[in-house]
């Protein structure tokens, strides 16, 4: 026979060549004899199957176009936010850390005066700049609107004028700096820019500068001002004002990599005596064309090149060769050609390679816990698309086996359904790809595309496979595939053994090693396609895996019960029950892909909504850590009386608890300093309770009625710290008694008792439990003596706090700095117009003795919302939500694929079992118990593996990076520890459950109203 079936689903059984004669020639055909006209009978079959099934290919090709646009999409967001994070750090690290810095010294002394003036010169200053642009090596590219060059003095040159401010009686300094760009980067405020005379040389008398703004108002500095700084071998070097400007962009790296050309510093030089002197720095901007006369000053000048990476040509696929950029810069093969290009003794400085080392940590901690989403939603994608493949195959099986009967060859039959399912899915792939890059237009497009076509690839391989293997022996009827009755091959067996190998695994690997485990070599992870380089894949697979093993025990598992409840089910009076058991019992082996891709959806969906319930549980506790409240008003010196009032009448606010902190509190005669802070009792162990930041009894905190501050002067009787080891604490927390319980008064008269304290572990450790005194800010001292010991605290952040009764305290040091607010909905707007009515508008920290010191307003809310520092973090947790509810969403069509598929025979069984006198309600409940035992399977199963994995995996999972800002490499407040949301194991498993039970009361609903002749004259579909 032909290997090849006709038209119109029937077989080609005509001979070969039977509608040619021989030696008759066809016109396009070969001269060749024995050549062949193409069979192109390959078109009327794939439209003759459209036609037939055009709902199934259109559902297929909705499938694929979603899933590749998926899959497409994936990776270009990945990059998207990777790249954007990159770019965050470098901006936020500011420019003096992220610059290039390349430095050399003056020309020296021993050659000619006239080559060292020439050597800083705007022409060869301008040369040496342009040769150090070719040298800086791809990827890392300078931002040459930011970047400058010029010469500055390296020492300060004091300024003779007495007219300039002196606060200490110390004279001002001055910093010349001759740098070029001065006209572009800023806007004349008053005069005009410097210019330089003809010829400037080391011997030149006079110059002109201009400085900015903020310089002349704290300075004193006008236009026409003469600032004389000293010579050498020659008179003082007079430089006249001529400009007044304004910076263009402040916070470009022009201003920002040199901070003092733009804003004068006040500095305190290191002294030893009790009264620091201080003195004013400022900067002369000189034309870079006046900068030889620095060679005549002893202000050491110094030739620069400040180059300025541009953040937008960043990305975080190029790390490494950035990485290798900056190193080659600094102590390379790039620092060997900068010194050719400018002076022998060149060096280059920055900390940009620090800058790149601490995201790409960032990124290490982040990228594997998108790579477990990732790979849980590839997969239920792929089981659904496996699963489409298999119910469609499974649907066509007496049309196939027709097929083969009637003599189509295995090859031939293969490549018919191969050509047929790629005639729609192709066109679906490629729109699919089209929509994700338009979706998201930015990124790589060769990963985006082999995505695409791998899921299109897929698509079209799944129902060939599956004919392939099904039919590879010719056959009409088929034994039977009931779950109950089919007993496991070895391969399957030996498959899932493979299968728990590799989950068991996994799991190890992931709890000893954790999510970042490879994070020293995260800068030799670059490819924000492959999101497993930065780990190993198959840890990133471990839910996954969990989830297709506790699948593939279901199902071994689920003809039990069936078998369990069928005779007692059997002795009920209705035939409902058992008649719904039997059903149950013979659904086929196909099954497995559904609850496949249902348990590993709801594993992953468990799985990422308790990593997303963690990630938000730790920043709302490093909030409260860093408040200790809802919100915190809080000024360096005493608030208003009537504040607290005031803030208690806001809206939304519950409590208000006071705090008298003294941060400077001297233990003893010791020169360190303990954080202290007052307290009342009562709300403030209300507030620990709320909080859960060390509750504690509030009787075991309060002073005792005779207990009075005590008066300046006095000693207080303190014991030495250290008499007593560290403390103990009880299980309550409290500290264990000390070997003293009472302390010696240091004057004449009755002890009094110690004021009862609440330490952190590291205070309480070094201190002991013995009383020992502390000298307040104000002069006072008190005596304490610790009886309760806490890991955390509302009032203070930290490892060393301690918590005291504020009635023992004097009245200046009772007086409260610090307000504790605590409402469910507080208001940020209501609380700052309390605290500037109270405090006075305009009042600044630091006025003069009259004023209140200005209340700052912190709210958890605003706190909350600083831990996402990076759209790398940000970016993740988007695309991990994204990933989780696409892994929902296959899963929902898994269900209804299944379900579907079984729609036409319980249509049939419905209106054969009417005829017999089975009502509607009968029928409702017949689907509906059918329905039910495969959905308990799946939502149970969900619901453990779920837990089980988190369980599992939870020890290897470090949600810190991707939960937790570190600006400025400030380590993070806290940890962040993956824990079980019930809300992400119980509600997708409910949801399943309601769909799969309400889809069967809907489908018997719409067969009732249909009526049942035509489901009984299209007889048995099986």
């Amino acid at each position: 026979m032909g290997s090849d079936s006709g038209s119109g689903g029937r077989p080609d059984i005509r001979r070969s060549g039977s509608d040619e004669r021989p030696g008759l020639r066809r016109p396009g055909s070969d001269r060749r004899p024995g050549f062949r006209r193409r069979d192109h009978s390959v078109a009327p079959w794939i439209r003759t199957r459209l036609r037939t099934a055009p709902g199934a290919a259109v559902a297929l090709a909705l499938l694929v176009m979603a899933t590749a646009c998926l899959a497409a999409a994936f990776p270009r967001a990945v990059e998207r936010y990777e790249d954007a994070g990159l770019r965050r750090a470098v901006v936020d690290a500011t420019a003096p850390r992220t610059s290039l810095q390349v430095s050399a010294p003056q020309p020296g002394t021993y050659i000619p005066q006239s080559e060292r003036e020439s050597a800083v010169s705007p022409d060869s200053m301008r040369k040496s700049y342009e040769r150090l642009l070719n040298v800086v090596e791809r990827p890392l590219a300078v931002d040459s609107a930011q970047s400058t060059y010029g010469v500055r003095n390296v020492n300060n040159l004091e300024a003779a004028e007495t007219w300039l401010p002196m606060p200490s009686g110390l004279p001002a300094q001055m910093s010349l700096a001759a740098q070029s760009g001065l006209a572009e980067h800023s806007k004349i405020s008053a005069g005009r820019l410097p210019r330089a005379g003809d010829t400037v040389t080391a011997a030149t008398r006079e110059v002109e500068a201009a400085v900015t703004t903020e310089t002349a108002k704290r300075l004193h500095i006008k236009v026409g001002s003469v600032i004389h700084v000293p010579g050498v071998q020659r008179d003082p070097l007079a430089v006249r004002i001529t400009g007044i400007v304004v910076p263009r962009d402040p916070e470009g790296a022009y201003w920002t990599t040199q901070p003092l050309l733009r804003t004068p510093s006040l500095i305190r030089p290191p002294t030893q005596g009790a009264e620091p002197e201080t003195y004013w720095l400022g900067a002369l901007l000189l034309p870079p064309a006046a900068a030889p006369v620095l060679l005549g000053t002893p202000g050491e000048p110094a030739r620069y090149w400040l180059l300025t990476p541009d953040p937008a040509a960043l990305t975080a696929h190029d790390l490494p060769r950035l990485g290798s950029a900056v190193a080659s810069l600094e102590s390379g093969p790039g620092l060997v050609k900068v010194r050719a290009s400018t002076d022998a003794d060149t060096g280059v400085s920055t900390d940009l390679d620090e800058v790149l080392t601490s995201y790409a940590e960032l990124r290490s901690g982040v990228r594997p816990l998108v790579s477990v989403a990732a790979f849980g939603t590839g997969a239920v994608a792929v089981v659904v698309l496996l699963m489409a493949g298999r119910l469609t195959a499974d649907r066509r099986r007496t049309e196939l086996a027709l097929l083969r009967a009637r003599g189509a060859s295995l090859r031939g039959l293969t490549r018919r359904l191969l050509t047929e399912t790629a005639v729609v899915a192709l066109p679906a792939g490629a729109l699919g790809l089209a929509g994700a890059l338009l979706l998201v237009p930015y990124g790589r497009a060769p990963y985006a595309v082999g995505a695409a076509l791998s899921v299109t690839l897929l698509a079209c391989a799944a129902l060939p496979l599956r004919a392939l293997a099904a039919h590879r022996v010719v056959g009409v009827h088929g034994a039977r595939e009931d779950l109950t009755s089919v007993r496991p091959s070895r391969r399957r067996t030996i498959a899932e053994l493979t299968l728990l190998v590799l989950a068991s695994a996994a799991v190890l690997a992931l709890r000893n090693r954790g999510t970042s485990g490879t994070s020293d070599e995260a800068l030799d992870s670059g490819t924000s396609g492959d999101l497993g380089s930065s780990g190993d894949q198959l840890v990133a697979m471990a839910p996954v895996l969990i989830g297709v093993i506790a699948a593939l025990v279901l199902v071994r598992l689920y003809p039990l019960p069936l078998r369990w409840l069928a005779r007692p089910a059997g002795r009920l009076r209705g035939a409902i029950g058992h008649l719904s058991l039997a059903r149950a019992g013979r659904t086929s082996v196909s099954t497995v892909l559904p609850l496949l891709a249902l348990l590993t959806a709801l594993t992953t969906a468990a799985f990422g909504g308790s990593v997303l319930a963690g990630v938000a549980d730790a920043r709302d506790r490093a909030a409260v850590l860093n408040l200790g409240a809802d919100a915190r008003v809080e000024a360096e010196g005493p608030l208003p009386a009537s504040l607290p009032e005031r803030v208690r009448s806001a809206p939304g606010v519950q409590e208000v608890t006071p705090l008298s902190i003294a941060y400077e509190a001297k233990p003893g005669a010791g020169v360190e300093s303990v954080p202290l802070a007052g307290v009342d009792p009562e709300g403030y162990a209300r507030l620990a309770a709320r909080t859960g930041l060390g509750a504690f009894p509030a009787a075991d905190l309060k002073a005792s009625p005779a207990d009075s501050p005590s008066k300046p002067g006095t000693d207080g009787g303190s014991a030495k710290p250290g008499d007593s080891g560290p403390s103990e604490s009880s299980a309550d927390g409290s500290a264990k008694p000390g070997t003293e319980d009472s302390a010696e008064s240091g004057g004449s008269g009755p002890a009094k008792a110690p004021l009862p304290a609440l330490a952190s572990t590291a205070v309480a450790d070094r201190y002991g439990t013995s009383p020992f005194s502390l000298r307040l800010s104000d002069g006072s001292d008190v005596t304490v003596r610790i009886t309760l010991v806490r890991d955390l605290t509302p009032a203070l952040p930290g490892t060393d706090f301690l918590i005291v009764d504020r009635a023992g305290l004097g009245t200046v040091a009772a007086r409260p700095t610090t307000l504790l607010v605590t409402g469910d909905e507080v208001s940020g707007a209501a609380l700052r117009k309390a605290a500037a009515a109270a405090t006075g508008s305009g009042a600044d920290v630091g006025a003069d003795t009259g004023a209140t010191a200005r209340a700052d307003v912190r709210l958890r809310s605003e706190e909350r919302a600083q831990y996402v520092d990076s759209p790398l973090q940000s970016g993740a947790e988007r695309v991990y939500t994204a990933a989780v509810a696409a892994g929902s969403g296959y899963a929902v069509l898994a269900l209804l694929l299944a379900l579907v598929r079984a729609a036409p025979e319980r249509a049939a069984l419905l209106a054969r079992l009417r005829t017999m006198g089975l009502t509607r309600g009968q029928g409702r409940r017949l689907l509906v118990l059918e329905a039910l035992p495969q959905a308990l399977l799946a939502a149970a199963g969900g619901v453990l593996t779920g837990w089980a994995a988190v369980r599992l995996l939870a020890p290897g999972i470090d949600l810190t990076a991707i939960a937790l800002a570190t600006p400025g490499g400030a380590p993070p407040t806290g940890t962040a520890a993956l824990h079980t949301d019930p809300a992400s194991l119980f509600l997708p498993a409910l949801t399943v459950l309601l769909l799969a039970t309400g889809i069967a009361a809907g489908q018997a609903w719409w067969t009732g109203r249909r009526g049942s002749v035509r489901e009984l004259r299209a007889g048995d579909s099986r």
